[in-house]
């Protein structure tokens, strides 16, 4: 199984880590190209403005969107998931999301860098006390009718999976727990 994650900016060193602990095979994304036969990617967290700038450059807006076509499972963590959503509720002006997953998703919806909080997640099918790390975090506030929520937090969706995409707004890779990771290599990668 090969694993990518973009690494445009962003906390995508954390992910590559976990994966290799897990014992996948992981590329480190650059340029659209280096998507070539993997199996899933990761779009990680960082500012989701400058990420979408970085990916308009480079010409990933559509690298990705054919991957995903052709069956390539992506897994988006905080500013990744709101780039893959379908509908950026307070987008700025010239922010595009890739339009992947039917969720619609809020920037920064509990606040500034002060406000954010770490708080144990019951994440369906991965059991409970999962550390929710969040930073600047998203919210995703619509899921459509083919979207399955894994996870709230105070009544917030806060981790969703359609068919083979998984959006998680708060940050996985900066804990010590592979259990999200694993669940996307053993479950959503696997669905393909």
């Amino acid at each position: 199984m090969r694993v990518g994650v973009l690494a445009l900016q962003g906390a995508f060193r954390e992910h590559v880590l976990m994966f290799e602990a897990l014992g996948a095979a992981t590329v480190t994304v650059r340029l659209p190209g280096q998507m070539e036969g993997l199996d899933g990617m990761v779009i990680p967290g960082g500012e989701s403005t400058a990420i979408a700038k970085l990916m308009r450059t480079y010409g990933f807006y559509e690298a990705i969107r054919e991957r995903r076509s052709a069956g390539m499972a992506v897994w988006g963590t905080c500013a990744g998931a709101i780039l893959m959503a379908r509908e950026i509720g307070d987008a700025l002006p010239d922010q595009e999301p890739l339009g992947l997953m039917e969720i619609s998703v809020r920037r920064n919806a509990y606040g500034r860098q002060v406000d954010s909080f770490e708080t144990p997640l019951d994440i369906r099918h991965l059991g409970d006390r999962f550390p929710g790390v969040f930073i600047r975090a998203p919210l995703i506030e619509r899921v459509g009718s083919d979207v399955e929520v894994l996870a709230e937090h105070d009544g917030r969706i806060v981790a969703a999976r359609e068919d083979t995409m998984l959006a998680t707004t708060f940050h996985p890779e900066l804990t010590g727990d592979t259990r999200v990771h694993r669940f996307f290599m053993e479950e959503v990668i696997a669905a393909r």
